[in-house]
């Protein structure tokens, strides 16, 4: 009797697949691991139709061979960390449509979950046309990627360092970093630097400050009066020496990325310039050492850092992570929505539960955050617009609602090479005003009377 309703459930099974419409019928999935991958295909391609192969480089070409082999044109993979890297770009360098799928879109059923069915699953998902893949730019853009996200790495290891030589001061009584804002520029580095040599007169040592710090002499020199102790003092040249390495590191990974952006195909005819008003030219911060606006508006054709807000650095960011072809994203709605910056309405029973933006990590947006909070005390429309939404939404809103605003101008001059005009500080405040007054007039039409506006003396 129970064999007879496992056949019996299995038919319908069976029947119930043949209501779908079959989108993909030479689809395999999937299942990433860090050890094995699990293999699914159409079960009348092999007479053993999931097998499992090992994370060599070796098995992933048999892995490929195999599929080949069954006929497969389109495959979904599921993975965690960075396992699928190896085996997505072999698969699109054999000719296969390889789509990564999000892992939250593809749970399965609740009961037993297993490697095994965990790629039939997704092989049966991609066979009707139930999975969308993940976003990856060109494969030139994911090379510029690779060196913006290692760069960041490099930035992020010699910051730890700094905060190290800031603890080993701390421990000597030597509070360089409340007289100076940077110990890592110039006048902090030297003043570091003569102290590990043996300098200890503090007013020697206050003398090496540049003339622009604000501090004055005296004060630097009050604050190095420390108690100079041997164990701190080697933790400081070991904390310098660290950070100086990165440094390095920083310097050859931005001569790599300067190679690389001169390889690729120019959009412009004319590799001028537009002005640039109001922006220093000089590479600030953790900015890259050489013309890297140059280059992005080389390779894009539109120059982005006219947009306020936006460096070359960001702009450098973003185009990493979205790629230069704007048809990827057919409407700006699918690129703010993509980039989780706009609204995510949750709707149930007719109402709105909540509009919360959705939680993703996005380098991209992340890079619009930190523009929009950059506008908060400029002059232009953009910062006008910050200060308004702030005033109203409190700031994390507004900085949310700022980077929705910029990522919309970013698009719009990405498909139509525009360039960017700045309409005034008070355009959105008046183009607000405007609408407040059309509705009340709207308003008041529909209750059956006119309102005439005088202007205020």
């Amino acid at each position: 009797m129970k064999k007879r309703n496992k056949e019996q459930k299995t038919k319908r099974t069976k029947k119930d697949q043949k209501i779908f419409q079959m989108i993909n019928p030479n689809a395999a999935g999937i299942d990433i691991g860090s050890e094995e991958h699990w293999v699914a295909v159409p079960e009348d391609r092999d007479e053993q139709p999931v097998r499992k192969f090992g994370c060599f480089t070796s098995d992933l070409y048999a892995l490929c061979d195999w599929l080949k082999k069954c006929h497969i044109e389109t495959v979904a993979m599921e993975s965690t960390g960075v396992y699928w890297i190896p085996l997505f770009q072999i698969l699109e360098s054999r000719g296969f449509a390889v789509k990564l799928v999000n892992a939250r879109h593809v749970k399965n059923v609740p009961g037993r979950k297993t490697d095994v069915e965990d790629c039939q699953w997704l092989q049966q998902l991609h066979t009707f046309g139930l999975l969308s893949g993940s976003f990856r730019p060109e494969d030139s853009i994911c090379v510029l990627r690779s060196y913006c996200r290692q760069r960041e790495n490099l930035i992020q290891h010699a910051a730890a360092h700094i905060q190290h030589m800031q603890k080993a001061l701390i421990q000597m009584n030597l509070q360089l970093h409340k007289v100076i804002s940077d110990i890592s520029g110039l006048t902090g580095m030297r003043i570091i630097k003569s102290i590990l040599a043996g300098e200890r007169d503090p007013i020697t040592l206050a003398k090496m400050r540049d003339p622009r710090i604000k501090s004055s002499a005296e004060t630097i020199a009050k604050a190095l009066e420390g108690d100079y102790r041997q164990e701190h003092l080697f933790a400081l040249k070991q904390a310098v020496e660290a950070y100086e390495v990165y440094q390095r590191q920083i310097q050859d990974c931005d001569q790599e990325m300067e190679a690389y952006l001169a390889k690729l195909d120019s959009k412009v005819d004319d590799n001028t310039l537009p002005p640039s008003e109001g922006k220093s030219r000089n590479p600030r911060g953790n900015a890259p050492h050489f013309d890297l606006r140059s280059h992005l508006y080389r390779i894009t054709g539109v120059d982005f850092t006219q947009i306020h807000g936006l460096d070359a650095s960001s702009v450098y960011s973003i185009v990493t992570e979205v790629g230069l072809d704007p048809n990827a994203f057919p409407s700006v709605k699918r690129f703010t929505n993509w980039l989780a910056l706009c609204p995510n309405n949750r709707i149930t029973g007719g109402k709105v539960k909540s509009s919360k933006t959705r939680k993703v990590k996005s380098r991209a947006a992340d890079a619009f955050r930190l523009a929009a909070m950059s506008l908060t005390n400029s002059a232009s429309a953009l910062g006008g617009y910050l200060r308004r939404m702030r005033s109203r939404l409190g700031a994390p809103e507004a900085i949310t609602a700022t980077a929705h605003k910029l990522a919309r101008i970013f698009y719009h001059l990405w498909r139509t090479g525009e360039a960017y005009q700045d309409p005034g500080q008070h355009y959105y405040e008046q183009k607000y005003k405007e609408r407040v007054l059309a509705n009340m007039k709207k308003r008041a039409k529909e209750l059956g009377y006119e309102i005439s506006l005088i202007p205020a003396t």
